[in-house]
């Protein structure tokens, strides 16, 4: 099968390159997806320069998300059947045209999508999922602030969040940006290029819940913009993972900071969310709450030219493979 591999184990986004491999084998409790488009994360971008080794156990291939036909069943694995049309989350090994995968951390694809918008959704959905809603725990009538609003997961979290009710202040660097976000949903989207946001979301009456994928230059303003009771959730620290953090407004204002990863999770918790995310977001892909936003589809051969456009910062959504 073609693969995409990292010549001399990382580098820059020209170190990603075809390659062929055998054909993973289907072990007990898998099924094989004959891969038709695989999402870009930017997990794949820090794994390719060698600041994010895979899990133990997980393919070196990079590719956390892909969308295909099941190929075969392995014993155990008793939902799916050949032909099913499936999109899962995985560990690794979707820059490829085959990959074997727990058969409980697939999903159905929803109805009207094809396989490039479905691509685009487990990583995000599942990520989002378990930080708004699990950690964040927000609810109809709360206000959602999303920093990054533009990214895979911003654009997810903008539209899972009206999807329950909340309002969502979204911040964005730049005028184009700042649009996008808008006319995604948000009830305020903020073009914070200077990096200050704070003024606007207290007159706005501030956020229940905060997800942020920025980190240390945030920190301060976000902890500020909380309500009483609110909750930080971190996913990233674009801009550095160390920061001060006044215990003493944390304690005052009854605030919970909280944060997590989602590809170190042990098989039984991926399966879990699975479950949890067919059951709660599933039907708002279904009816046309939450879409799946594709900025740019690559070939797979081009998987370098893809990391790049990512890394340029200039996108809105997902940024694709497709698997012919």
């Amino acid at each position: 099968m073609r693969v995409i591999e990292i010549r001399g184990g990382k580098g820059g986004a020209q170190a990603l390159t075809p390659a062929e491999r055998p054909v993973p084998d289907v072990g007990p409790g898998q099924i094989l997806i004959r891969v038709r488009a695989a999402g870009i994360n930017r997990p794949d971008i820090l794994q390719r320069k060698g600041l994010y080794p895979p899990p133990e156990g997980a393919s070196d291939i990079l590719g956390l998300e892909v969308a295909g036909e099941v190929e075969a069943v392995g014993p155990g694995a008793d939902r799916w059947r050949p032909g099913d049309r499936v999109c899962a989350l995985l560990g690794g090994g979707g820059y490829a045209e085959y990959v074997a995968v727990d058969a409980r951390h697939a999903l159905p694809v929803p109805p009207g999508l094809d396989f490039v918008q479905a691509a685009a959704l487990p990583e995000t959905a599942f990520t989002v999922f378990t930080n708004v809603f699990e950690d964040g725990r927000l609810a109809a009538g709360e206000t959602l602030l999303v920093h990054g609003a533009t990214s895979g997961i911003g654009v997810m979290a903008i539209q899972a969040g009206k999807a329950v009710g909340a309002k969502v202040i979204a911040t964005s660097r730049g005028a184009e940006k700042a649009e996008a976000a808008r006319a995604l949903g948000a009830d305020l989207s903020i073009d914070a290029a200077d990096g200050s946001f704070l003024d606007a979301v207290r007159e706005a009456g501030g956020a229940d819940v905060v997800l942020d994928m920025v980190g240390a230059a945030y920190a301060e303003q976000n902890l500020q913009a909380l309500k009483p009771g609110g909750r930080w959730v971190v996913i990233a620290f674009q801009s550095g993972n160390l920061a001060e953090v006044d215990l003493a407004r944390l304690m005052r204002g009854r605030l919970t900071l909280t944060g997590s990863t989602l590809r170190a999770r042990d098989a039984d918790e991926k399966a879990r969310l699975a479950r949890a995310v067919e059951a709660r977001l599933w039907p708002w892909v279904a009816d046309g709450r939450v879409r799946a936003v594709v900025d740019q589809v690559f070939p797979l051969d081009q998987a370098a030219a893809a990391h790049a456009h990512l890394e340029s910062g200039g996108h809105t959504g997902k940024v694709v493979l497709s698997v012919a």
